[in-house]
């Protein structure tokens, strides 16, 4: 009898999967596992909030699997240690999983695929975590695209797969025929659990549907950069951990009109970070442009700590910081801030605060996080780089005019006047008294001068680059 692993990890869903689907197809049993990788769950690199909602969502699709006739099995340990243990005690000729693209996914993958195949047995990536994979988007000479526009285009024109059904049953093992282990409990994450996207497939569904239906989708042109409105998918932890279908997200938001036009441009964006990352490994730990690892970069880590506990004094930078840790999630138009700022303003290593991402966001992607950070702080593929130097006042008064976003995130700035929300040491003092915000006491002085720091910032970066 043919017995198959389904090996799940950023793909927690039954629906539109294609990895489950190749598994189905090759006959006889399939075991879904997940395995505990501690690299990934307590390593340097992971994240409460991250922990949690896998956890979480992964209950669901357990429940879902049970029901269906192939109960989840649970191991915990290194992927190359356990998946082959447990393909030589199914007696499984082969393991299906859904292909990631990072470094380290593609060395545990290769150690996983080496250790079956001394075995006699095989390990099958499917796709099911991009649209496109990284070997459908090239120039005319094989080469990858780098430079997003003509990504795009190329991109769009990738013949998309049929999207999978839903299985109703899946043939597995009898019941206890494999040991495994109980989920553990979810860690406490470190933002308010109220402010966390709701787990599991079934949310996720409901998310996108809300989305597809809502004013915002059509307005999403104009409206995708107002940190004072609601008016972002809030599906990018989805995306993450793979709760929904890339393609199934396309399909349902694809379609006229500007708004739909450039939130599928958006996608477009995550794939090309994905693409970027597994045709050039080395900007997980450097700058794309290499030259660009010679910057001069500050030793400032009273700096560093204003920028992750959000008192620099720029009200826009420090609600962003604060959303962060409160909610696990920051609006892209203020990632951008807050990543110029410590790059630019601070002249802080943009990997700094890359680290402090993944540790905080639900949706922290390696790809997404990474290229977000190189894209800002002017070291990643951009043609133009490093002249992009966000202000802090002007990007707060266009991101947020009505001063909603600040003052929910500081609220120490509530009763400021809206003519200096976005520089409140520029109130004379009879208003600071008035406003109940004495600058240097209620609220923190700027701690950089925004024009003396771009000079520095721009004199860095040409020193850097000749």
């Amino acid at each position: 009898m043919t017995v198959t692993l389904l090996w799940l990890r950023r793909d927690l869903r039954l629906r539109d999967h294609p990895a489950l689907a190749a598994a189905l197809g090759r006959g006889g049993s399939v075991v879904p596992v997940f395995v505990l990788d501690p690299r990934l769950v307590g390593g340097p690199r992971s994240s409460a909030n991250r922990t949690w909602f896998l956890l979480e969502s992964l209950r669901e699709v357990a429940a879902g699997l049970a029901a269906r006739g192939a109960p989840l099995v649970v191991r915990t340990g290194h992927p190359e240690d356990v998946i082959p243990a447990l393909a030589e005690e199914a007696g499984a000729s082969a393991v299906v999983a859904s292909r990631d693209v990072s470094p380290f996914a593609r060395a545990r993958d290769r150690a996983v695929g080496e250790a079956l195949a001394a075995a006699g047995r095989r390990l099958h990536l499917e796709r099911g975590l991009l649209v496109a994979e990284p070997e459908e988007v090239h120039t005319d000479d094989g080469r990858p695209v780098t430079v997003f526009t003509p990504f795009s285009r190329r991109w769009a024109a990738v013949p998309r797969r049929t999207r999978v059904p839903t299985p109703d049953a899946i043939p597995s093992l009898p019941a206890g025929t494999l040991a495994g282990e109980a989920l553990p409990a979810s860690p406490v994450p470190t933002a308010d659990p109220a402010l966390l996207p709701r787990p599991g497939e079934t949310a996720a569904h409901e998310r996108l549907a809300r989305w597809v239906a809502s004013a915002e989708l059509p307005a999403y042109a104009d409206g995708r950069d107002r940190l004072d409105q609601d008016g972002t998918s809030r599906l990018s932890a989805d995306l993450k951990f793979g709760t929904l279908s890339p393609l199934e997200v396309l399909l349902a938001t694809e379609g006229p009109g500007d708004g739909r036009r450039v939130f599928v441009a958006e996608l477009c964006w995550r794939e090309f970070y994905a693409h970027i990352l597994w045709h050039f490994p080395h900007v997980v730990r450097g700058a794309y442009r290499p030259a660009y690892d010679a910057i001069a970069w500050a030793d400032d880590p009273g700096g560093l700590a204003a920028w992750r506990e959000g008192r620099t004094g720029y009200p826009v930078v420090d609600a962003a910081m604060r959303q962060l840790a409160a909610s696990g999630w920051m609006h892209n138009r203020a990632r951008m801030i807050a990543a110029s700022f410590l790059a630019k303003d601070l002249l802080v290593d943009w990997r700094a605060g890359e680290a402090h991402f993944m540790t905080h966001l639900v949706d922290a992607d390696v790809g997404s996080n990474n290229g977000g950070w190189q894209w800002t702080a002017g070291t990643g593929t951009d043609a133009a780089p490093y002249f992009r130097i966000f202000n802090p006042v002007s990007q707060g008064r266009k991101s947020d005019p009505s001063g909603a976003y600040v003052r929910r995130w500081v609220p120490e700035l509530a009763r400021v006047p809206d003519a200096f929300l976005h520089e409140p040491w520029a109130m004379p003092p009879d208003v600071q008294a008035a406003a109940g915000c004495v600058i240097g006491r209620d609220y923190p002085a700027p701690i950089v001068d925004h024009a003396l720091a771009r000079q520095r910032a721009l004199a860095a970066y040409a020193a850097a680059t000749g």
